[in-house]
């Protein structure tokens, strides 16, 4: 009978590996506050004040990212970030509870608040390899399986200091943190180029096309030449997915569908929040299926009364090669004339983006309908002046979904990866070989 170490997660460790819990590891565990004034006493400058929304699986995200002033930052000195902590969203609904990543160097000095765990490694714990073993799946469900909130998950001071950890070698955890490393800094380049491109294509849409947009925003009258239409005109094709009859789309299992909520940018979409549909319904949809560069916008959902519209520009690549929307979600394809890039960056421009929410209801599930959709202005200028800047913008929203298709592979494998090396069935060696040839 062997007498391994088998890891809550049913896992037998190699020799050598052993399970300890995050509290003999860690010499802080501990979680913030708001200061008193809530948002109200959010500023532009100042010490960086982290909260989950900041959080996410493997990185940390700036959007949203706030600030407070130095004596709220004193008062909560006892959450102070240190360099390498690992931050642990503690609360939350079942899309931001458990997400986990080290704070970055640039962002310090920061505090935390009541929603966000700091868990500062021992020196015998390397703090990537613990972000790692705790982003993993399996780790993720197992730690909500023991979440202690009613309405509102969240996890305890002692729930978290008392999971175990599967734990290698102090040199081991480094070498598989510095392998999966290799595949988020590349995904974060990837990010980058992504986001640069998209900027320069946007400034570049604005500087062409603003009669059209002051048009929209001012009432100002077009140039001659310059077409006042609108989305819903015969030349542009909008669509809204479907869903199978009976309920929810199955999670897991069949065609990968797109909400609204998964939806951010120029070819950047949160796939963790992405449903499936069965094959058979799949097969039987007539709307609704996404080719390359189809333009998509959040068509309803959020908070009652407050509808904010989000557009995105589809690639198409691995890992899904056939992907569908929701019925959540607007479609929009342009004429050749037009082109999608151009159709893009109309419907993302800061005017249109006004009108869109001018147009949503305030009801329950806020959102556009079909015909205040399709009204939406649709200014089209000479020919000409679309061909130019389409031949420019082209090749930058080419690259940018191209790095955006690659990120998507790059975090399937060191997803698929993550596991294997967290248990010990893969071995460093064998996982950069791996690497070398994706990177």
């Amino acid at each position: 009978m062997s007498d391994r170490l088998v890891s809550p997660l049913g896992v037998s460790l190699p020799d050598g590996w052993q399970l300890r819990p995050i509290r003999e590891l860690c010499v802080k565990i501990g979680s913030g506050a708001t200061p008193k004034g809530g948002a109200a006493v959010y500023t532009t400058v100042g010490t960086n004040f982290i909260r989950s929304q900041n959080v996410f699986d493997h990185y940390f995200s700036p959007t949203g990212l706030v600030c407070i002033d130095d004596h709220a930052a004193e008062k909560l000195n006892g959450v102070t970030i240190h360099k390498r902590d690992v931050l642990l969203n503690i609360t939350g609904d079942g899309d931001t509870i458990a997400r986990c990543c080290v704070v970055p160097d640039e962002f310090i000095p920061a505090r935390v608040n009541q929603h966000v765990m700091i868990l500062r490694a021992s020196s015998g714990l390397s703090p990537e390899y613990l972000q790692r073993y705790l982003s993993q799946s399996a780790m993720r469900a197992y730690m909500l399986n023991h979440n202690s909130g009613g309405s509102r998950r969240a996890l305890t001071k002692a729930q978290v200091g008392g999971f175990q950890i599967a734990l290698p070698s102090l040199k081991e955890q480094e070498s598989i943190a510095a392998v999966l490393g290799v595949l988020d800094d590349k995904i974060a380049v990837n990010e980058r180029i992504t986001v640069t491109a998209d900027e320069l294509s946007a400034t570049y849409f604005s500087s062409e096309f603003q009669p059209a947009l002051d048009h929209v925003s001012q009432g100002t009258s077009l140039p001659v030449g310059w077409i006042s239409s609108t989305i819903g005109d015969s030349t542009v094709t909008v669509e809204t997915g479907s869903r199978p009859k009976g309920g929810v789309a199955r999670f897991g299992a069949g065609v990968p569908s797109i909400g609204a909520e998964s939806i951010i940018g120029l070819g950047r979409f949160d796939y963790s929040k992405t449903k499936f549909v069965p094959n058979e319904f799949f097969a039987g949809m007539r709307r609704g299926v996404l080719q390359d560069k189809d333009v998509l916008v959040y068509k309803d959902g959020g908070r009652p009364g407050d509808f904010k519209p989000h557009v995105a520009l589809f690639g198409n690549g691995f890992p899904f090669s056939v992907m569908c929307i929701n019925e959540h979600v607007y479609r929009v394809r342009m004429t050749s004339g037009i082109g999608q890039e151009f159709g893009y960056y109309w419907l993302r421009s800061a005017p249109l983006m006004a009108e869109m929410r001018r147009r949503g209801t305030g009801a329950a599930i806020p959102g556009m309908n079909s015909t205040a959709f399709k009204g939406i202005p649709l200014i089209i200028p000479p020919p000409g002046s679309i061909d130019v800047f389409t031949q420019k913008a082209a090749p930058l929203v080419d690259m940018a979904l191209k790095a955006a298709v690659e990120s998507r592979t790059l975090a399937t494998l060191r997803d698929t990866l993550l596991p294997q090396l967290m248990s010990g069935r893969l071995r460093v060696r064998d996982a950069e070989k791996i690497v070398e040839d994706h990177v």
